[in-house]
């Protein structure tokens, strides 16, 4: 039974805030650098590249009083294949269970909140807003505004507030500007209620998840426009061995030998790169020492195999 589920507000203290709080927008706007800067722990992986986030990645924020559960969630676009459907149902899943929804835009990309602001509806009960969103409180976070003259956004913030949007913060995930306020707000807005998780958790995910978004980021990092996104990891064996270092061996999946050439390398020397990379994180993130073993195989056209994608992308890992 998930902790949604099991809920009893019924039985909460009096006082003590807890909700689930959904980080919604437009690819590449930071919402996991956003999220990592909040839980000040890496636990969402971050490349420069869109669509980096493929999974709903819960982050656990206890402090006096509350439990936020922040839902990091892909990038919102249009469907063109498989794998990104299910990322859509990602953003779906999330937005189902927040309580507060935290929508997100790039400050250096103002159409995107032209768009927006021309995309209003009235609910029911009266509360303006995007129509995903209706129904919720909403915060509005406008991104990497140390990037741009924040002068040139206020005719945008005057926009949104007169749609219902009155609660605009101009925010820098990377540096932290405006942050803390942000967050002030989004605790201030979680409903009363009993945590769902321990106090000494981030996230319900296992260790082996971690893993696998760890080399992925490497990845994404490593190699061009074309290679990530044709890449899936897998974490098949991971052992902690007492006296020894942990074994972990994970398969990165392409969908054309051509690309497996890429990934590979010249006598392996780019795969040797990408585990060097990852190896290093993966030991911070466990706090141990491993052994980390990598291999690449072919799946074609995985990216529009729904059985593939479900067997090895959104898999629950034990």
């Amino acid at each position: 039974m998930s902790p949604r589920e099991s809920d009893s507000r019924s039985a909460a203290k009096p006082g003590f805030k807890a909700g689930y709080i959904a980080l919604i927008g437009p690819t590449n706007v930071g919402k996991s650098t956003l999220l990592n800067r909040i839980l000040d722990y890496p636990i969402s992986i971050v490349a420069p590249k869109p669509q980096t986030t493929r999974h709903r990645i819960l982050g656990i924020l206890n402090g006096e009083g509350y439990q936020a559960l922040f839902l990091d969630t892909p990038g919102m676009r249009k469907p063109s294949y498989k794998l990104q459907e299910m990322m859509s149902k990602e953003i779906k899943l999330a937005l189902k269970d927040a309580d507060v929804v935290l929508l997100m835009f790039d400050a250096t990309r103002p159409d995107e909140l032209e768009s927006a602001s021309g995309k209003r509806k009235t609910n029911h009960k009266g509360t303006k807003g995007i129509e995903l969103f209706t129904g919720r409180d909403t915060l509005v976070a406008i991104n990497k505004t140390d990037k741009v003259d924040k002068k040139l956004l206020l005719p945008l913030v005057e926009r949104l507030a007169g749609q219902g949007f009155e609660k605009v913060y101009m925010i820098s995930a990377l540096k932290g500007d405006g942050v803390e306020e942000l967050k002030k707000a989004v605790i201030n807005a979680l409903p009363q209620g009993e945590p769902f998780y321990p106090p000494d958790m981030i996230s319900e995910r296992p260790e082996r998840f971690f893993v696998a978004e760890i080399v992925r980021e490497a990845i994404f990092n490593r190699y061009g426009e074309e290679i990530p996104y044709s890449t899936t990891v897998n974490v098949e064996e991971f052992k902690e061995r007492e006296g020894r270092k942990d074994f972990i061996r994970a398969v990165i999946y392409v969908e054309r030998d051509s690309q497996k050439a890429i990934v590979i390398g010249k006598k392996g020397a780019a795969l040797k790169e990408v585990g060097s990379i990852a190896r290093g994180r993966i030991e911070r993130f466990l706090g141990r020492p491993v052994f980390l073993e990598l291999w690449v195989k072919k799946a074609e056209a995985w990216c529009k195999n729904e059985r593939f994608i479900r067997e090895n992308v959104y898999k629950r890992q034990g």
